[in-house]
This record gives structure tokens, C-alpha cells and sequence, in this order.
């Protein structure tokens, strides 16, 4: 079993930074692809970001929404079981609950389906 706990949210103005983390424990290999996903009011789970932890099954180890691409930045730190997203220049639309998840193989894909692990969430408010 694994279990991921999310931290770190709270409220910013637009164009302010915050990061997210994501405390792992359990079974979490080092070889799972981990993700973060949103859900704002009203709206489907989204993809924000996914990082292997090494370039096994595909070319590209990290990968981001075209959203989020220049502002967020997902980084891991296999030996502590932590994931982080480190987000810039933040704007109101990425107002949210942002989800840790880990997924049961090493192959990133941007479906929540195929993950199998979630935290929590933690909120992310983005207003002046």
C-alpha cells in the first residue's frame, strides 16, 4: 500500500509563488511515475505534471500541461519519498485543489484513471 499527503497550499496574489509538497510512505518504489493533478469548482481532474524518476519507458522523464509550462517546475526526491511542484507567476485560474498521485507503472500518461495512488489534496487560492 501507499500513501502520499499533500502540504503546502494556501493563498497568494496573482503572480506569487508557492510550493506544493507530497510526503510518500508505504510501498512507493522510486520507479513509479508520481503526478500532480487540479480540480477547480465545477470542473474535471486535470493533469499539471508527472516526473519519472529515471528515462526508462519513454524519452521524457517530466512533463507538463501546456498550462503550467514556464511557471510550474515538478522535481522528486527519490531517497525521502517526497514530491514537490514549485509554481511561479501564479494566476487566478490556478485557483484549486492540487493532488499528489503515484502511478502503478513507470510509463507517465496524463489520465487520473491510471494512477492509483491520491493524497488528500491541498488547496491553492490565487486571488487579490
Amino acid at each position: 500500500q501507499v500513501q502520499l499527503a499533500e502540504s503546502g497550499g494556501g493563498l497568494v496574489q496573482p503572480g506569487g509563488s508557492l510550493r506544493l509538497s507530497c510526503a510518500g510512505s508505504g510501498r512507493l518504489s522510486s520507479t513509479q511515475v508520481m503526478a500532480w493533478f487540479r480540480q477547480a469548482p465545477g470542473k474535471e481532474r486535470e493533469f499539471v505534471a508527472a516526473i519519472t524518476s529515471a528515462p526508462t519507458f519513454s524519452t521524457i522523464n517530466i512533463k507538463y500541461a501546456d498550462s503550467v509550462k514556464g511557471r510550474f517546475t515538478i522535481s522528486r526526491d527519490n531517497a525521502k519519498k517526497m514530491l514537490y511542484l514549485q509554481m511561479n507567476s501564479l494566476k487566478p485560474e490556478d485557483t484549486a485543489v492540487y493532488y499528489c498521485a503515484a502511478s502503478s507503472s513507470g510509463v507517465i500518461t496524463f489520465q487520473s484513471s491510471t494512477y492509483a495512488y491520491w493524497g488528500q489534496g491541498t488547496q491553492v487560492t490565487v486571488s487579490s
